[in-house]
Order: C-alpha cells, then sequence, then structure tokens
C-alpha cells in the first residue's frame, strides 16, 4: 500500500496495519507488556487484537480463540495480524488473560476510550450495578470476582468497572467509581444498595442529578414515603381526587405474551420533612401485568426519590428514567452472559476472569456504537467476514471524530 496516502488521524502499526489515532487500537497500543524482549513472538497489542477479534467472530473461550486463530491462519497473516502463518497456543492466550495484562490499567484504558466515544448532543444517562462473574467462582467456593460496572444505557458503553473486594460492598466502591467520570449535566440511575446520603451528595457536588430506588436499607425514609402515597391511595379508592401536590403518568406495553401497566405517582410533599441531601421529589411506581399464558397478573410497587425537580422532569420522563435503569440489565449484563457466555468460561485463576470481562464489554461496546444491536447476529456476520471486525478495531468511532 502507498503510505503516502495516509490520512493525518492515521498510523501505520510495525506489523504494517493502518489504524486511526482515536480507535480502540490506538489505545491497546498503551498497554503495558511486562514481558523480557528476549523469547517474545507476538506484540501484546497483537495478542489483545486477536482476542477481540475471535470473541467478535463467535469465541468466548482461550481455546476457542486459539482454534479459530489456527483456522484462519492463512486470512490472518494476509491482512497482516500475524508476521507468519504460526498461531499462539491457546496457553498464549490463558497467560495474556492470567498474568500479562493489569486489568486496572486496561480497564483506565477502555474507560477513557468509551468516554470519548459519547454521544454528545444529548441528555447523559448513567446506570450503575453490579455483577458477579460466575465463572470465577473457584470450586467448592460461593464468590468469584464481583465487578460494578457504570453504564450508558442506549450507548453500550461501559464507562468505568472496578472490582469489588471480597471484604467490600458496592456501596465502598461506588464514590471511587464516580470521581472517574464527569458527572456535569448527568442522571446517575441506581437500585436501592446505592440509595445512600454520602453518594447523593457526591453526584451533586459533581453537577449531576440521581433517580434512586428506595427499599429497606433506608427504612425511615421508605416508611415516609410508603405512608404519603397509601394516604393518597386510599383517598383515591374512597372517591376523592388525588391532592394538588401528586402528578401521574401511565404506560401500557405489550408483546411477548404480557401486557403490561405501569403507573408512577411523584410528589414533593416530602421534600422539607426528608433528611437527603436535594430531594426534590419521591415516587411510586406500580407494575401490572397480565401473562397470556397462566392467564392471571403478577403486581410489583417500588419507591423511589430523586433530585430532578417536577419543572425539569415530568412524571413520565420519571417512570422512562425508571425502566431505562433495567437496560444495564438487557443490555450489558444478559449480553455478556447469554451472547458471550461470560458465566458459563471457567476462568479461575489470576486475574482471567476480570480482563475477559473487561474485554467483553469492548465487543457490546464496539457493535452497538456502530449500528449492530443483535449482537450475536452481528458476530456470524463477522465470523463470515473477520475484515469487517478488524475494521472496527482499527477505525475511530464516528462519534469521536
Amino acid at each position: 500500500m502507498d503510505y503516502t496516502e495516509l490520512k493525518p488521524h492515521q498510523e501505520v502499526h510495525q506489523s504494517g496495519i493502518i489504524y486511526d489515532l482515536k480507535s480502540l487500537f490506538a489505545f491497546l497500543l498503551r498497554v503495558s507488556d511486562p514481558r523480557h524482549a528476549r523469547g517474545k513472538q507476538y506484540p501484546l497489542e497483537l495478542l489483545l487484537v486477536l482476542i477481540l477479534l475471535a470473541k467478535l467472530c463467535g469465541e468466548n473461550t482461550p481455546s476457542g480463540i486459539a482454534d479459530w486463530v489456527t483456522y484462519r491462519i492463512d486470512a490472518l497473516v494476509a491482512i497482516k495480524l500475524l508476521p507468519k502463518p504460526r498461531a499462539p497456543c491457546h496457553m498464549t492466550y490463558r497467560r495474556v488473560l492470567q498474568l500479562i495484562v493489569s486489568p486496572n490499567e486496561l480497564e483506565r484504558l477502555l474507560s477513557e476510550y468509551h468516554q470519548s466515544c459519547l454521544k454528545t448532543g444529548t441528555e447523559l444517562v448513567f446506570s450503575l450495578d453490579g455483577k458477579t462473574v460466575r465463572g470465577t467462582i473457584p470450586s467448592g467456593e460461593s464468590r468469584g470476582t464481583h465487578l460494578l460496572s457504570l453504564y450508558v444505557p442506549g450507548q453500550g458503553l461501559v464507562l468505568m468497572e472496578a472490582k469489588v473486594d471480597q471484604k467490600e460492598n458496592e456501596i465502598v466502591v461506588a464514590p471511587d467509581i464516580l470521581k472517574q467520570v464527569s458527572l456535569e449535566g448527568a442522571i446517575v440511575l441506581a437500585d436501592a444498595m446505592h440509595t445512600q446520603r454520602e453518594t447523593s451528595r457526591q453526584v451533586l457536588q459533581a453537577g449531576g442529578d440521581y433517580v434512586w430506588m428506595v427499599k429497606g436499607n433506608q427504612a425511615r425514609t421508605l416508611w415516609a414515603i410508603q405512608k404519603l402515597f397509601v394516604h393518597e391511595a386510599c383517598n383515591l379508592k374512597n372517591g376523592a381526587p388525588l391532592s394538588k401536590d401528586i402528578r401521574t403518568a401511565k404506560t401500557v406495553n405489550k408483546g411477548h405474551g404480557r401486557r403490561e401497566k405501569r403507573t408512577l405517582w411523584a410528589s414533593t410533599e416530602l421534600n422539607d420533612y426528608l433528611d437527603w441531601p436535594g430531594v426534590a421529589q419521591v415516587f411510586r411506581i406500580e407494575r401490572l401485568v397480565w401473562h397470556e399464558k397462566h392467564r392471571g397478573y403478577t403486581r410489583q410497587v417500588v419507591y423511589g426519590l430523586t433530585s430532578l425537580s417536577p419543572t425539569r422532569t415530568s412524571p413520565k420522563k420519571l417512570l422512562a428514567l425508571s425502566r431505562q435503569y433495567w437496560d444495564i440489565e438487557t443490555g450489558l449484563h444478559y449480553r455478556r452472559d447469554v451472547t458471550l457466555k461470560e458465566d458459563a468460561t471457567r476462568l479461575t485463576l489470576g486475574n482471567a476472569g476480570h480482563t475477559m470481562a473487561i474485554l467483553n464489554n469492548a465487543v457490546i461496546g464496539l457493535c452497538l456504537q456502530n449500528g449492530y444491536q443483535n449482537l450475536a447476529q452481528a458476530r456470524r456476520l463477522f465470523n463470515a467476514k473477520p475484515e469487517l471486525a478488524l475494521n472496527l478495531l482499527c477505525s475511530a468511532n464516528s462519534h469521536s471524530c
């Protein structure tokens, strides 16, 4: 190729691969390699690219990755990913995952890359939630690697992820994660575990807002919110109208043999009563689901509070935000567990499970940022055309250009 045709934002790797300076490939070049130069056959960045490429093409385990590279050896040499037709063995990939790569450094670089990919001009919403990587649980034990993630619903980006030590819990780790990301103008969503006064103050001081669920870990706050809405519900049942301070919204969705009705009640009546930093509204959500298969209803009621005022956030918007939180389960955790087989992949030694989880986040982010919403379908396409997957790794995301 005529390298004089390179664009100003492109570089050439020593292997001959052309990459964009804002691409994931460029960030992988910055991963530290502690190996001694003697005996090093493959650059670390190329091993990481091979792992990501094989994962994009449908493989999940070190053995599967090694086999995929071996079977594609001629094509990989042709596109300059390998210098000669000799493939790394599966133990090479295991050593990379277990010992060579620092998961903290890799996470920091991926966080920097994902933050550069954020869509601008839209309201930023972050979901905070944890997940245990079940494939890291040693035989006979009950706990493996537990990771807390800050995720952007709809964009597929994990802005920050941190390991929760066995002697800690998510509440201790959450402040460190939130410090690593700009919260200016953002809305942070989380379940009841993170409904903490100090976390609320941190979000507000950073220029953001919060929407928290409230459960028994904040018993007095929960009791006050429940009492407010139970009183209003009794009035409504007896034919009396809701008070002027109560605002409502309702949605109805059908699909998958279910009809789901969600109703939200919001109020500012407790703002002066609750000892909670920045509280602007409390709310109650009732979820009533009709199941066609069982011909019956299930009902769920949850409570919450938020720093978003009624003038900024309508009940309809608040109801949408509460639903948006769950995208971290369906958009991130489900894809990692079901499509990428994270929990089923046994990686109990060293940092292997943690490092693989970070790479899984990268795979999901690459696909969703480039319009591939169906991850399983995208992997089948990339397996047929690996050059498309390599292009994702070496090209800048359109939102970061």
